[in-house]
């Protein structure tokens, strides 16, 4: 199995990022990262002054999907995410996280795992290891790993584990995707400004799609399929999300847009991404179940 090495970092998703490598659809790949501060904590006596914030939310890429072409879905599988660290970071505080103007200076957290918990305080926190940044390279100009958007980016859903299937655009032949900011543990909102970061090694493997019209980007389980949308505020992007997964259901299902509204009030769930990032991020859920 191929492995892509984490000094293979970009900071910006870019259609005239060089490819690292070039990767065959179904064939399954392994790709290591750093942790979204790029691995520099270690302690949390580190000044804080000392993180380096243009280093901030790596993603190991780009590779070069072999046969995707511009308007193509690229189907990106999950199969499997694996702790490199016996220890996770978190920072919160001045100008940070919902509560910016709350502290008077900033924190820096060591949080151990083992025994597949993260111990945080007195609290044994089970592991829910999730992607933060996976996207693949927008049509024009260059977007911040930290910043999330239509290409995907930054969209810190925890949802995006293993087994889940992650379905985003392609702009540029190749579609030159690149993942990243792995967290153990994350709760909807990442009110802090981070989950519990981590490296890891996330074992993938992909798949093209053609001749289909999907508002991406979209997110799929074993039971349930997403629309992941991010805009300036949550209304935004809770919108843009529900007119997502309606476009969905009318392409493929063929319902009209009042019977996807009703069922979507029904059974849908709109929930939270994250709510600390340039943008916000909003996800509709809906029980596979329902579309047998």
């Amino acid at each position: 199995m191929m492995k892509i090495k984490k000094e293979n970092s970009i900071f910006n998703f870019s259609k005239t990022n060089t490819p690292i490598a070039k990767v065959k659809p179904k064939e399954k790949i392994c790709i290591e990262t750093k942790d979204a501060l790029s691995d520099e904590i270690r302690s949390e006596n580190q000044p804080f002054e000392s993180i380096n914030w243009e280093k901030v939310n790596p993603a190991t890429g780009p590779l070069f999907i072999e046969g995707a072409k511009e308007g193509d879905i690229l189907e990106v599988n999950i199969e499997n995410i694996k702790i490199t660290r016996d220890y996770g970071v978190m920072l919160t505080g001045k100008d940070m996280g919902v509560l910016e103007d709350a502290f008077e200076r900033s924190f820096i957290k060591i949080v151990p795992i083992k025994e597949n918990k993260a111990f945080l305080y007195d609290y044994e926190i089970p592991l829910k290891s999730m992607i933060g940044v996976i996207g693949t390279a927008p049509k024009e100009g260059s977007i911040p790993c930290g910043t999330p958007g239509e290409h995907g980016g930054n969209m810190d859903c925890n949802i995006i584990g293993e087994g889940t299937t992650v379905y985003l655009p392609v702009h540029v032949e190749g579609a030159l995707f690149a993942l990243g900011d792995l967290h153990a543990a994350m709760g909807d909102g990442e009110v802090c400004v981070t989950g519990v970061e981590i490296p890891a090694e996330v074992s993938v493997s992909f798949n093209i799609i053609k001749d289909k019209d999907w508002k991406l980007p979209m997110v799929k389980t074993e039971k349930n399929i997403y629309t992941l949308a991010s805009k300036p505020s949550l209304d935004e992007a809770s919108i843009t999300a529900t007119k997502n997964m309606v476009h969905f259901l009318c392409q493929e299902y063929k319902l009209s847009k009042e019977k996807a509204m009703f069922l979507l009030s029904a059974i849908g769930n709109l929930q939270i991404c994250q709510v600390v990032d340039p943008l916000k991020t909003v996800r509709m859920e809906l029980p596979l179940e329902f579309l047998k």
